[in-house]
This record gives C-alpha cells, structure tokens and sequence, in this order.
C-alpha cells in the first residue's frame, strides 16, 4: 500500500529563491480603506472596483472570471486572423476548417441573404411527420443536431461501474432556465415574455400573428406537460435518485407507447438493452403525454426547437429576437456581444481543441503549468494531512479517503492527446449547417463509446476555457491553460497570492470529491457508499450548518440564496481555502511570512481570495443565478468561507460584534 506519510514542507513551495523580485499580488487600486476587513471583507478588498466598475452592456455580470475571458477573447482572436489570411491550406485540415467555421460564420451578409434557407430540409422533415413513428424518428434527427425534442439521450461513465461507459435517458424538453418557471407565481412575468417570444419566432419564421400565437399556447401547454413531471435544480442534485438502471424490457414496460427500437435505429446504434434513467417520473409522464398531445401539436413542439436553437445561427431577425429574451429578459444585458465573440464562442464549440492547440503553442506559459502542478502537490499533501486530523471521522474512513487522494488523476493546461478532427466536414454552405455538423461530429464521438471502456484521459473542458472542474466519476481535476493567468494565477507574485486564489481553486477542486456529491463515489469513481453509518451521518450533520449559513444570506429583494442548491460548492469553497491556507503556512517552512504592500502573508492571502471572487451582476441575472445555478453570488463565496475559519479571524483581529463575526458553535469546519 502507498506511503500516506506527509512529504517534508519543503515540497511547499511555488516562487523561486529570489523573494525579493516577487510582487504582493494583491491589487492596491482595488482595495477601499474606509472599510473595515473585519465588518465585510468583499467590500475592503474590492470596493474602489465596486466603485468605478461598470457592467458592459452586452454582458449581465462582471468579474475576475470575465477579465479572463476578455484577455482570452483578444488573443483568439489574434490568432484566428492569422489563421483566416491563410488561403491556401489544404482541404480536410484543421486550418482549413477552423478557417471556414470562422468566416461563413461572421458573413452576415450571407446569413440574412439566406433566411430561413439553413434550416428549410428540417422545417419539411418536420411537416411530414404523420404517425408517432416519424415523430420519433424525426426527434432523433434533431438530436443529432444537438436540437432537443422529448428525449435526452446521451452516453456517459456509469455511475456504479465508472470504468464502463453506458446510456442514460435524461429530463429535456422544457425552454425556461428551471421547471420552477413553469409554476411559480415569482417567475409569471418571465413566463408571458417567454410566450410572448415563440410568437415573434413564429412570425419570423412567416407564420401570420394568429397561427404564431396558437403554437405558442400550444408550445406552452407541451412544456408545462413536460415540467410537470421534471425535477428542479436542487432535486437534481440527489445523486441516487439519478441513477435508476433499467433493462430494454423493464424500460418498454414503463413507456410501451415510445418505440426505443425506431429511435435508436433513427440515431445510428443498436437499442440498449440496459439504460439508466435520471428521473423515473419524466419518463412515466412522457408515455402518457405522447399520446394525449396530439402529432399535430408535437410537430409544432419540434419547430420551436428547431428555431430556437438554430436562431443564433440564422439572419439578423431570429438572432435580436433571442437576444431580446435569453440576453435581455433573463440575464438582463442591454446589447449583443460585436459577432467576432459570438462566431469565437460557436467556433469553441465545434473545433474546441484545434482551436485549443493553436491557443496553447502561441500563448501558454509552460511555466505556469510546472508551478500549478507543484501547487496541486502541495495542495494533496494539505489535504492529507486535514483528513486525517478530522476528529469526526474513523480511521477505517480516512484510509478511504486517502485512496481517493492516492488515485486522483489531475490535468492541466490541454490534453496529452487531441481530437482528432478528421471525420467533421466544414464547408461554406451555411453557418448553420457547419454548426450541425460540429455537434453531428460530437454526437458520433459519443456514440462511439458505448460499448468502450472510459478513457479517463478525455478532456471535458476545452484549452482557452476560463474554468476548472472535478468529475467524480474519473476521481480527476482539470485545470485548462485558459484560467491559469491573472488574477487567479501570477508567476511573478508572493506565494500568499498565488495559494489565496489559485490554491484555493485547486483545492475547491479536490473539495469535490468530498462534498456532498462527491463523498458519494469511491476512489475508482464508483456511486459506492465507503464511509461508515456514523461517519457519514457525522458530515451531513456538519453539511447542515453549511446550507442554514448560505439561506440566511439575502441575494435581492427578499430572495434569498438557496442553501440546498449550493452547498457543493459551497463545501468546496471552504475546503478549499483552509487546505490552501495551510499548504501557504508549509510554504512559509516554519519562518514569518513577509510583510508586502503593508499586509502579512496570512492578510494578503485572504485578501487575494477575496478579489478572486470581485463581481458585479444585473439584477435579472443575478435572479436567475439564485434560482438554477448551483454557485452562489460571488459577494457570498468571498465573505461566507472566512467567516467560518479562525485563520481568518487571527489575521485581521475579528472580534465579537464585528460584520464578519459568526458565533463559533455555528462556524462550519468540514475538512
């Protein structure tokens, strides 16, 4: 059996020798002294920001993370001119393709010119449907298509044999953000915009005012069916309730009126005999509702979206109608990112890790990498020795523990292996067209696995990506290139920095595979209960403080966050921080940290997470955040994981009385 014993502190360490070259990191502009750290640390260290700060028009929040994407966004886009002026690459390249993607997609000339052309064959697919069979063949057409209809198929690690890929049938269907939407008198205005918009698609489409509002009452009808019995975003996150494992036969008996073997045969593969349904309900629901509809009105399901999805891709009217209700209505955003952004984000999408090589050979600094891997070992070492200090646990718990560290996979920066892009066809026909066949591309990558063992190696985030992830099913972090920059990631800065906000989201990271979804898979990655009875009802206990903090906090008006919802990321948070923080103290190998910019280390390294987490969010957006978003509020996450740890307290003299101050029977300490 591995080694579990701490290696020696000096592992811990990111900068160089040469201390006295490196910056505090921390942003000076940014911080408003008038306010005290210790009533509210969000607006210390970002209040001059809050301040002079403005949301861009065609954005509905700003922040660290947007910086990013911005400076990600200008190189891109760099790199694609050059790209694009490079006439003579060969047919069938990457070049050639990424080429094509990009200029058919900004010719808007074109794409106004051609109407509704690009999405004509389907809109006849569509009209010549007759019986339930060609409804179901049809679905499955505009699946491929990445179109949904009345059934989420989709291939994917299964959940209690990880090493295994398998089939899952998944709620779809519904066209507001929750099923929430659908019954909650809070959400009725959105409900009346969202109708409100079929209609205009509709007559978009040609269809008269009279026509376009019947199918948007029929639409309306179809979708409330459907969320009727689909699950909200905190249901969802019941793991368990997830994975109900179903037999071909066992399936058919639950929906004899959905023929499995016309759709499957529709999308290119033999019918499972072994499918494993998210929600039970939905698919109940469905068997009866495919009846009760009528063809009729599920052919005007179908067309809806259709259109909707297809909109962004289409001439000018289509796409300002989406804006208007998906850009304006839900998140708030007064105008259109410029068409460069959008036809980039597309381009992502389909070509992500062509795009991602070029990105990664002209602009990663493989240095970063090296250091952000030595920050990941620090971090797991941090890890290991908090697990094994927790009281709380077992020692038979902790050994399991240790094994989810011990066979943690991590990636960093872009895959050791790329897509290989040969089999997706890029012409200049249509920018709708290349899109389809992107996801037609993806969809057959998919199902090329069934039947396959997981490759645990697969990437699901593409290079430029401003993000990071843990997946339990492969017990892996990834860290793309695009998120190790500033102000997450500084070579140059003090190592309180770079473990304030760069650490912490290492260690947010490694905090999935304990929080309360990951603690339920194994080190293999298996849905597999390996704590005891008492230790895991120890930390569901503990998981409760966590979720009666974050509902106290008050969003907007009278909203309040949603403990429930957020509590993943919300134990990952705190976990986080306090293994980054002691990994920092074994950095500092038992010397005082050093004073910089007239903060200590410990100051400056919660004053960098602090400004990690600098946000300013529209109100409609920020709305909509609270009610589907399993992240809480950014103002949240900097403030809530502080004013649960001593550390904190110690650094910048919290007392009783102070904002920041929690009583300590309800401070929350996890890991």
């Amino acid at each position: 059996m591995r080694n579990l014993i701490l290696v020696s502190a000096t592992l811990f360490t990111v900068a160089n020798t040469f201390a006295q070259t490196l910056t505090p990191g921390i942003n000076l502009s940014h911080i408003d002294s008038t306010v005290s750290p210790r009533n509210d640390m969000f607006k210390f260290a970002n209040g001059k920001w809050l301040k002079t700060q403005q949301i861009p028009a065609s954005d509905g929040s700003w922040g660290s993370f947007n910086e990013i994407n911005e400076r990600n966004i200008v190189n891109l886009r760099a790199l694609i001119a050059d790209i694009t002026k490079d006439a003579t690459a060969p047919v069938g390249t990457n070049k050639q393709k990424l080429r094509d993607f990009y200029l058919v997609g900004m010719d808007s000339t074109k794409t106004d010119k051609d109407g509704i052309k690009p999405i004509s064959a389907d809109l006849a697919a569509i009209d010549l449907i007759k019986t339930k069979s060609d409804l179901i063949k049809t679905s499955a057409m505009l699946n491929k298509k990445g179109v949904q209809s009345m059934l989420g198929f989709y291939v994917y690690s299964d959940f209690k044999n990880s090493n295994a890929n398998t089939c899952y049938l998944g709620q779809t269907g519904i066209g507001l953000p929750d099923r929430d939407y659908y019954f909650d008198a809070q959400y009725e205005t959105i409900k009346k915009e969202y109708q409100d918009y079929i209609v205009r698609m509709f007559e978009c489409l040609g269809n008269t005012p009279e026509i376009a509002k019947a199918n948007a009452a029929i639409i309306m009808n179809v979708e409330t069916e459907l969320a009727k019995v689909s699950q909200n975003a905190t249901e969802q996150r019941d793991i368990e309730k997830q994975y109900n494992p179903y037999t071909l036969v066992e399936l058919e008996k639950i929906t004899p009126n959905i023929n499995w073997n016309t759709y499957f045969l529709s999308i290119g593969i033999k019918t499972p005999q072994k499918l494993v349904l998210n929600n039970v309900k939905f698919y109940e629901g469905l068997n009866t509702t495919i009846n009760s509809i009528s063809v009729a009105d599920w052919k005007v399901f179908l067309k809806w979206k259709l259109i909707d999805e297809a909109a962004p891709y289409l001439s000018n009217n289509f796409i300002t109608e989406s804006f208007k209700f998906k850009g304006t209505v839900l998140s708030g955003r007064k105008s259109m990112k410029p068409r460069y952004k959008r036809v980039q984000g597309a381009l992502d999408e389909a070509l992500g890790e062509a795009l991602g090589k070029f990105y990664v050979d002209k602009y990663f600094n493989g240095n970063s990498k090296k250091k952000v891997n030595t920050m990941v070992d620090n971090l797991v070492a941090s890890y290991r020795e908090r697990l094994n200090s927790r009281e709380w646990m077992s020692a038979e718990t902790k050994l399991q523990g240790q094994k989810k560290l011990d066979k943690l996979i991590r990636k960093l920066g872009f895959p050791d292996t790329w897509i290989n892009y040969t089999a997706l066809s890029i012409g200049k026909e249509s920018y709708w067209k290349n899109v389809c066949n992107g996801r037609k591309f993806q969809y057959g990558r998919m199902l090329a696995k069934i039947g396959k063992p997981v490759d645990r190696m697969e990437w699901g985030m593409t290079p430029p990506t401003v993000n990071a992830y843990y997946n339990p099913t492969s017990n892996e972090i990834a860290f793309p290139a695009g998120i190790m920059q500033v102000p997450f990631f500084d070579p140059n800065a003090d190592d309180a920095f770079n473990y304030g906000v760069m650490g912490a989201i290492i260690g947010h990271e490694l905090t999935h595979g304990f929080d309360d979804q990951g603690a339920q898979f194994d080190a293999d990655g298996n849905l597999k209960m390996w704590w005891t009875e008492k230790d895991y009802q120890n930390f569901k206990d503990k998981t409760k403080l966590i979720i009666e903090q974050f509902n106290a906090y008050v969003a907007i008006d009278t909203l309040h966050v949603n403990g429930e919802l957020t509590q993943g990321e919300n134990i990952a948070d705190l976990g986080g921080l306090t293994m980054s923080y002691y990994a920092y103290k074994k950095s500092l190998n038992g010397a005082k940290s050093p004073v910089m910019a007239g903060y200590t280390g410990e100051q400056r390294f919660f004053i960098s997470w602090a400004q990690g987490w600098k946000t300013l969010m529209r109100d409609a957006a920020l709305k909509q955040q609270v009610a589907t978003n399993p992240h809480s509020p950014g103002n949240f996450r900097a403030i809530a994981p502080l004013s649960n740890m001593t550390e904190f307290y110690e650094a910048f003299g919290v007392k009783e009385g102070d904002g920041m101050f929690r009583p300590a029977e309800k401070r929350v300490n996890i890991w």
